[in-house]
């Protein structure tokens, strides 16, 4: 399993945001993100000096129907 990039929530929201999701709305610091079609939302913190947590990210990779390895091609892609 490919090693996970330790970031923000924003940079993770960005790359969710690559895959075809879209912040629905904010709920004090979570961006709460939807993707047409899906019943699922992702739940995202984001504060300003914390990076989000691995065990979390991968819960939201799953939860998103992504593979790591998908996930890595949208976070590191650019556009």
């Amino acid at each position: 399993m490919p090693k996970l990039p330790r970031a923000r929530g924003d940079k993770h929201i960005a790359a969710f945001k690559r895959a075809g999701w879209m912040v629905n709305h904010v709920e004090g610091s979570h961006h709460i993100l939807v993707k047409e079609g899906s019943p699922i939302h992702l739940s995202i913190p984001v504060h300003s000096d914390q990076t989000l947590g691995p065990g979390l990210l991968r819960k939201l990779i799953d939860k998103a129907g992504m593979t790591p390895e998908e996930y890595l091609n949208y976070f590191y892609k650019k556009n």
